[in-house]
C-alpha cells in the first residue's frame, strides 16, 4: 500500500512542478486568439490576418484569427469582454465595438467603458459611398436627386456601425430617405449591390477601392475631410454636396479583457506596433487608403474616450434609435 501511495505522491508532485514551471514561463507560452468581430473578407479580417502573421513571428507563438460576426461586432466583443484576462484572447476592435455600440443598443451584456484594456491603435481608413453600375446616377449629387425623386424607394446595406452611421448621416444632411438593410457579411452586401438588390453601400475605401478601379462598382465620394490617396479622383462628401461638416473615419485597434497584467499589455503593444510599422503591411494597405497610427496603450485610451463622445453625437445627429 505504501509504495502505491508514494507513487501517487510522486506523480502529484511532478504534475504540480510542471504546472508551476508552465506558469513561470514568460508570456506568451501558448497560442493567442484574436477575435475579429466581423465576417471573413472584410477590412477588419484582412488587417487582422496580416497583423497576426507578423505578431506571431515576434511573439514566438501562433496568433490565430477567429471570426465572430454579428450585431455590429457585439458578439465578438462580448467574447473578449468575458474572457480570462491573461492575454490569450484579444479583440481586433473598431469604432463599432469600442465607441458606438453603447449608443446603438439599449443594453449591452458588458460595460463598454470598463470591459476592455487598450493595447494599441492600428490605424484608420475613410469610407467610400458606392453604387452598383445599374443605378442611373453618375455623381453623389445625381444620387441625391434620384433619392428625392423616389422617396423611400432606395436602400443601403451595412455590416458595421461606421457604415450605418455614414449612410444615415448622409441621408439626413442631404434631406433624403434611404431604407437601411443590415448584413452579417460585407461580401454578401457587395453581391447584393452588384445584383441590384440594394442601391448603395458606404464601406471602407480599403474594401472598395480595388472594385472601384476595376469598374465593377461606381464610387461617388469619400467620407473623410480630405480626398483619399487610394481614390484621389473622388471628391469628399462635402465637396460633392457643398457641405461643411460631414466627416466619418473608421478606426481599428487592439484590446484585451480588463484586468490583463500590465506586462502582458506592454508585450502585446510592442508586437502590434511592430506589425503595424512593418514595411510589408504598410506597402499592402497604404495604397488602399489605410493610415497607420501605432502608439501606446495610454494614447489609445485617450483616443477611445474622444471617439466614444464623437460617435454618441454622430448617432444622435443621424437620429438612429437604439435597438
Amino acid at each position: 500500500m505504501q509504495p502505491l501511495v508514494n507513487r501517487c505522491l510522486a506523480v502529484l508532485a511532478t504534475t504540480l512542478l510542471c504546472a508551476g514551471i508552465a506558469q513561470a514561463q514568460p508570456y506568451p507560452n501558448k497560442p493567442i486568439r484574436v477575435i475579429v468581430p466581423f465576417a471573413p473578407g472584410g477590412t477588419s479580417d484582412q488587417m487582422g490576418r496580416a497583423l497576426a502573421e507578423k505578431m506571431a513571428a515576434m511573439l514566438g507563438q501562433p496568433v490565430i484569427i477567429d471570426n465572430k460576426p454579428g450585431a455590429n461586432g457585439l458578439l465578438g466583443a462580448d467574447i473578449v469582454a468575458k474572457a480570462a484576462p491573461d492575454g490569450y484572447t484579444i479583440l481586433l476592435g473598431t469604432n463599432s465595438t469600442n465607441a458606438a455600440l453603447k449608443y446603438l443598443m439599449k443594453k449591452l451584456p458588458y460595460d463598454q467603458d470598463t470591459a476592455f484594456a487598450p493595447i494599441g491603435t492600428i490605424g484608420s481608413v475613410p469610407l467610400m459611398v458606392v453604387l452598383g453600375n445599374d443605378v442611373p446616377a453618375k455623381t453623389l449629387k445625381e444620387f441625391v436627386d434620384l433619392a428625392k425623386a423616389r422617396p423611400g424607394d432606395l436602400s443601403f446595406a451595412y455590416t458595421a456601425t461606421s457604415e450605418q452611421v455614414a449612410a444615415e448621416m448622409l441621408a439626413r444632411m442631404a434631406g433624403i430617405q434611404l431604407n437601411p438593410i443590415p448584413y452579417k457579411s460585407g461580401g454578401t452586401a457587395m453581391t447584393d449591390l452588384l445584383g441590384g438588390r440594394v442601391t448603395m453601400i458606404t464601406v471602407s475605401v480599403a474594401a472598395t477601392a480595388p472594385h472601384h478601379r476595376a469598374g465593377k462598382i461606381r464610387g461617388l465620394a469619400v467620407t473623410s475631410a480630405k480626398r483619399s490617396a487610394a481614390a484621389p479622383e473622388l471628391p469628399t462628401v462635402n465637396e460633392a454636396l457643398g457641405l461643411k461638416d460631414y466627416e466619418l473615419i473608421a478606426y481599428f485597434a487592439v484590446f484585451a479583457p480588463a484586468g490583463t497584467p500590465a506586462e502582458v499589455i506592454a508585450r502585446l503593444n510592442q508586437a502590434v506596433n511592430a506589425a503595424a510599422s512593418s514595411k510589408e503591411i504598410q506597402d499592402k494597405f497604404a495604397p488602399i487608403g489605410f493610415v497607420f497610427e501605432p502608439g501606446t496603450p495610454e494614447a489609445l485610451a485617450r483616443r477611445n474616450k474622444l471617439e466614444t463622445a464623437k460617435w454618441e453625437k454622430l448617432i444622435r445627429d443621424a437620429k438612429i434609435e437604439p435597438q
